[in-house]
């Protein structure tokens, strides 16, 4: 028998809005402040929400932190889509993807507070990012620029390195400018050859839209 879909209480649509106007608010202030400085009372003030009651929704400033960065991804993912549709090549695809996930991880605030968590960090960014980096490994793989036999582990070992690219500029370890080495590298895992991934690497990066 199919399952009994039980309707949504006045209640629940209460907490449902509660709790993603705390992500949402979350999303400015961390982006502002950073995840340390920020506090779950400003954050709740600027939802609208009882700061009393907004540990009925996250358990620790660190939960709503995580959500709000699995919600940064999809809306980073979302606006690489946007860029990314017009490309000709499937080759450049992926690689302006992963290019812009270390410019973002590097330079905001809300990636470079939580860079240290690294194996949390890049499994969230695999659940979430994975779909859209997946399917463009095996769409360059069909258009026969790529050569990798498992996009998906492809993907998973990606994002292990991007966070420690991105975690070494931070500290200063790397200088920001070997970017395009690390997409070279990265390009190397799914097939390409190194003066195939360097041009790739080399080409003119379009602007995101805003947010």
């Amino acid at each position: 028998m199919p399952a009994v879909q039980v309707a949504e209480t006045r209640t629940d649509r209460r907490k449902r809005r509660n709790r993603q106007a705390l992500i949402e608010a979350g999303y400015e202030v961390m982006a502002q402040k950073g995840i340390d400085a920020a506090t779950m009372s400003e954050i709740a003030d600027l939802a609208d929400v009882g700061a009393g009651t907004v540990y009925n929704y996250f358990a620790s400033k660190d939960e709503l932190a995580m959500c709000v960065m699995e919600e940064v991804m999809d809306r980073l993912a979302q606006r690489i889509e946007a860029v990314t549709k017009s490309f000709s090549d499937p080759a450049q695809v992926y690689a302006f993807g992963i290019r812009t996930v270390m410019t973002a991880a590097t330079t905001d605030l809300r990636w470079r507070s939580l860079l240290r968590r690294s194996e949390v960090i890049a499994e969230a960014m695999y659940r979430v990012m994975g779909p859209y980096a997946i399917r463009d490994i095996r769409n360059a793989v069909t258009a026969g620029r790529y050569r990798v036999e498992d996009a998906e582990l492809a993907w998973r070992q990606a994002t292990h390195a991007i966070v420690g690219f991105s975690l070494a500029v931070c500290d200063r370890n790397i200088p920001r400018e070997k970017i395009d080495e690390a997409v070279v590298n990265l390009l190397g895992m799914v097939g390409l050859n190194r003066d195939e991934a360097w041009e790739i690497a080399k080409r003119p990066c379009p602007e995101l839209p805003g947010e």
